[in-house]
């Protein structure tokens, strides 16, 4: 019993004949006798009393009610798997960072959920290192993040550049300075972020090089609350400029000459997974080329 002989039994009992079933199907009318008997053979029992009309019989009538619903959930079953093959439908797991996951990912989402509305997307915000872990794990598909640590079975595409600004209360006294150097930072409080942030551990190097005595700095866990403690005057940070729009009343906003700090970050998944398929690759395919539409290097 398949999908097609369940199919011309319920075109016989709508049209009411073999001949016109055969005709509306494009069928020879043997071909509708003969698969009508296979039926009736699987099931052990009579669908249609044959007459000079067809009619159904007790057994035909459960079965066609029955099968009506069979019929719609599995054309449904299929309609499904072909979205799923060409990757039109999933469930798909996306890991990303801050600032993008607050300042990008919504808006991107809306767009690519709205042109692909049976994918269904759920997302992870973490950091680069654990981002990667739960890649390594299985536990999402892909993510948007900086780049990964070297050694890790993991393929990065870099597509635009994460510009960081230096942010200060407006009565400090480097905001009359139009050009701030690594240097100029020594004497300040500077808010930092986690010690495990590849913003932070770049954010140190510069520092270091710079050289003179150790920096007095404040530790804060989310480099999206930075800009709220500058606000209250407890420090400068180096923020994401994304996130500065607009900055917070009584702050400025100063460039820290070389662009040092900026991040370069990408897409980032499972080496053995590249290139990606179904629907993470339409979902990698967006984000790509929205992404590195801004892209700076």
């Amino acid at each position: 019993m398949d999908l097609k002989t369940i199919k011309t039994f319920q075109t016989i009992v709508s049209s009411g004949s073999f001949n016109r079933a055969a005709e509306e199907l494009n069928y020879a009318q043997s071909t509708v006798t003969m698969q009508m008997q296979r039926l009736e053979s699987d099931l052990g029992c009579q669908l249609l009393e044959r007459g000079k009309k067809i009619s159904l019989s007790e057994a035909g009538r459960f079965f066609y009610e029955e099968s009506l619903h069979i019929v719609k959930d599995m054309e449904r079953l299929q309609s499904r798997l072909v979205d799923l093959k060409i990757g039109e439908a999933g469930n798909l797991r996306i890991g990303v960072t801050d600032p993008t996951a607050s300042y990008r990912l919504p808006q991107l989402l809306s767009s690519f959920m709205t042109q692909f509305p049976k994918v269904k997307v759920s997302v992870e915000i973490a950091g680069t290192a654990a981002l990667s872990e739960l890649l390594l794990r299985g536990e999402i598909d892909m993510a948007v993040c900086s780049a990964p640590e070297l050694g890790k079975e993991l393929y990065f595409e870099p597509l635009f550049t994460e510009e960081f600004v230096l942010l200060m209360p407006e009565e400090h006294s480097l905001a009359s300075k139009e050009n701030i150097t690594p240097e100029d930072l020594q004497d300040h409080r500077l808010l930092i972020t986690a010690a495990n942030c590849p913003y932070r551990k770049k954010l140190e190097s510069v520092l270091q090089e710079s050289g003179g005595a150790p920096f007095d700095t404040m530790e804060i866990g989310s480099m999206s609350a930075l800009k709220y403690f500058v606000e209250s005057g407890l420090g400068v940070a180096l923020v994401p400029e994304i996130v500065l729009n607009p900055a917070p009343a009584g702050t400025v906003v100063r460039k820290l000459e070389g662009k040092v700090i900026d991040m370069t970050c990408g897409i980032l998944c499972k080496l053995s997974d590249y290139p990606l398929k179904l629907a993470s690759s339409r979902l990698y395919h967006f984000l790509k080329q929205e992404l590195s539409a801004t892209r700076i290097f």
